[in-house]
């Protein structure tokens, strides 16, 4: 088994490892102290920063802190950090997101804070610059990956959502079941994948170019997806929103046409499920990624089943068909799949 198949293994243990952090006491504590200062000091925003996974993540955390009551947006690091600065004149929680904690423009907005903002920081690593310098970290429990992110993606994703609903006061038994109904899912989906992995490959096979649609949390979860192409397997593959699809990019559409598509029970399934009718309409392929048990009969449509009926969690489950999928692609084409040959997996320069 190469490392990145390894590390995709290693996903419900990370996951339980994350679980029961925040189940107990030491965990609980660090919830509870960012809340606290979200009220005494009257907090007017919330900012999700990071760059590469940790963006991507950022607007699914966004979207869930907005569906909670709580104000929020996401910015790129980078962005944030040349043209964004005057947003922290307001009361501020910002959530720096990092892998690694040590990712050059993160290192570099941790220099800039002013007493207006109370910073928090999602990280991997406990001895990180992040990890030291945000006023509470949320550790995220992956262990050492080295390789294209999978389990950091999984677990900070949830250590996000751990946020959200503990801040709007949803963090209970309920929650913590479904964290661990979703890690046995995990184990589940891991064990058994030969019986679609194949079809998968054969469905899609030799790809230039490869689109990948998604609407709410999952588009995380597609710009994840492609940014995996890109580095495992060389593909120019790109995540983009289904509704700005419908605005220009569907123009690509002929034969030869390749996409991914994740569809989630949810507030745009409707819409989904007829992009990809209309897509294979004008002569598309579309592997459809799904919790919806759909009846259909197309030849260009291949679905992969994922048993996780909310919305966000979904979006979490739902990266395992496209690790596997990237993992045996890269074998047969010839790649280490997930390494790294022209940078690095930490960011170290602009």
């Amino acid at each position: 088994m190469n490392k990145f198949l390894s590390e995709i293994m290693e996903q419900p243990v990370a996951i339980s490892n994350l679980v029961d952090f925040y189940s107990s006491e030491e965990g609980v504590r660090l919830l509870k102290q960012i809340k606290e200062a979200l009220s005494l000091r009257k907090t007017e925003q919330v900012i999700f920063t990071g760059m590469g996974s940790s963006f991507f993540i950022s607007f699914a955390a966004a979207n869930l802190f907005n569906q909670f009551g709580i104000p929020s947006m996401y910015i790129n690091t980078s962005e944030l950090l040349h043209y964004n600065l005057s947003l922290f004149e307001k009361r501020t929680l910002l959530v720096c997101i990092s892998q690694s904690g040590e990712s050059y423009e993160i290192r570099e907005i941790l220099e800039r804070l002013p007493d207006t903002v109370f910073c928090v920081g999602l990280v991997n690593e406990e001895e990180s610059t992040l990890a030291r310098k945000a006023d509470v970290a949320l550790l995220c429990k992956g262990g050492k990956e080295e390789m294209t992110s999978t389990k950091t993606y999984v677990v900070t994703s949830l250590a996000a959502y751990i946020l959200g609903t503990y801040l709007a006061g949803e963090w209970n038994n309920g929650n913590l079941m479904a964290l661990r109904q979703l890690q046995a899912h995990f184990k589940q989906s891991l064990l058994g994948y030969d019986h679609w992995l194949q079809k998968a490959i054969d469905f899609l096979g030799d790809i230039n170019t490869l689109q990948i649609i998604a609407r709410g949390p999952s588009y995380s979860t597609a710009s994840q997806s492609a940014l995996m192409f890109k580095e495992a397997t060389h593909i120019a593959a790109t995540g983009i929103l289904g509704g700005e699809f419908r605005h220009g990019p569907m123009e690509m559409v002929r034969n030869g046409f390749k996409a991914i598509l994740f569809a989630s029970e949810g507030k745009t399934l409707e819409q989904s499920l007829k992009m990809a009718e209309d897509i294979v309409e004008f002569g598309g392929k579309i592997w459809l990624i799904t919790n919806s048990r759909i009846d259909h009969h197309h030849p260009n449509i291949l679905p992969v089943y994922i048993d996780e009926t909310d919305e966000f969690l979904f979006s979490v489950h739902s990266i395992i068909p496209v690790q596997l999928f990237i993992d045996e692609y890269a074998k047969r084409h010839g790649f280490a799949a997930g390494s790294f040959s022209r940078g690095a997996k930490v960011t170290m320069i602009e």
